[in-house]
């Protein structure tokens, strides 16, 4: 798909990813890599007595998997990308915890496409993370990036 192709669907959906696993493994790992080690994350006995009923992703690690969800999209691959780089968020809302153990994936809405400058293209997608099984979502965001073609 070329970028021009890819703009003229703004508004639409592009897609939903496949199911991703977040497990205790990954969760101690992101712990690990933030120093976040508060115990509602890491602490799988204590965790039990919480609310959440067991330990949960940090809302943090949730977003953050957001670049490998959207590669996962059948579809969505801009030909002749040479580089691609985050450039922030206007909106993050974490709505609902990711208990370790669940499945989520996310889906891909396209807001904004525009060419900056020639070859220079930034796109907003509302990404909304969904777990599986479950009504609310994770999280909703409104991601920005540029990719260069």
């Amino acid at each position: 798909m070329t970028p021009q192709q890819l703009q003229s669907k703004v508004g639409e959906h592009l897609g939903t990813s496949d199911w991703v696993l977040v497990d205790q493994e990954m969760i101690n790992k992101f712990a690990d890599a933030t120093g976040d080690h508060q115990f509602i994350h890491v602490d799988v006995e204590k965790a039990k007595l919480t609310p959440f009923g067991g330990t949960i992703a940090h809302g943090f690690l949730t977003l953050s998997l957001m670049p490998m969800l959207n590669a996962k999209i059948e579809g969505l691959k801009i030909a002749d990308v040479k580089m691609g780089v985050n450039y922030g968020c206007n909106k993050v809302r974490f709505l609902s915890p990711v208990r370790s153990g669940k499945r989520v994936r996310s889906h891909i809405k396209l807001l904004e496409l525009d060419e900056k400058r020639p070859g220079q293209w930034q796109q907003t997608n509302e990404v909304t993370v969904e777990i599986e099984g479950e009504e609310k979502p994770a999280l909703i965001a409104e991601w920005i990036s540029q990719f260069f073609v």
